[in-house]
């Protein structure tokens, strides 16, 4: 594509190279967003068990709990993945492979983020107003949360008629 057309296209006038960075860039601060949320519920997850209701939980909340546990390291990890691959890209002039995977990673811990809203916000209504109004809270926020972060995101993108 002549550069003129991509300039038209694309709003800015910047090189290869300079697209690269910035959207290295914007993704760092996306994952900062991400790993500050994730770090909350995280801290929020490891204080329960230090709790003397703590003891109460039945089985399904006690995996419920678990679950939020490991998702919460995962999505951890996830968020943490870019930086790690970047380490080991670093002056390789390997960074549209990292942009690239970075994206991917961020999608992956979007999910993360979002399964780990729904799975404690189901385990605190579970405990505090019973397993009825658990359940509906987990499958409602599921739901708000697919709108949000899923047909939102596409219905903008195939407006615009961009990829």
């Amino acid at each position: 594509m002549p550069e003129a057309e991509e300039t038209r296209r694309g709003g800015r006038d910047e090189t290869f190279d300079e697209k690269m960075d910035r959207n290295w860039g914007e993704l760092l601060q996306e994952l900062r967003v991400l790993q500050t949320g994730v770090q909350i519920l995280a801290g929020f997850l490891l204080t329960l068990p230090f709790q003397s209701r703590f003891e109460t939980l039945d089985s399904f909340e006690l995996s419920l709990y678990l679950s939020n546990v490991v998702i919460a390291a995962l999505t951890t990890a996830l968020i943490l993945l870019p930086v790690s691959v970047h380490r080991r890209l670093f002056r390789k002039g390997l960074k549209a492979t990292l942009v690239s995977s970075a994206d991917r990673i961020t999608k992956l811990a979007l999910t993360g983020v979002a399964l780990l809203s729904v799975g404690t916000s189901t385990l605190v209504f579970d405990v505090t107003a019973g397993r009825a109004a658990g359940l509906t809270a987990g499958v409602a926020l599921l739901a708000v949360l697919l709108v949000l972060l899923v047909l939102i995101p596409n219905r903008l993108r195939n407006h615009t008629g961009q990829d």
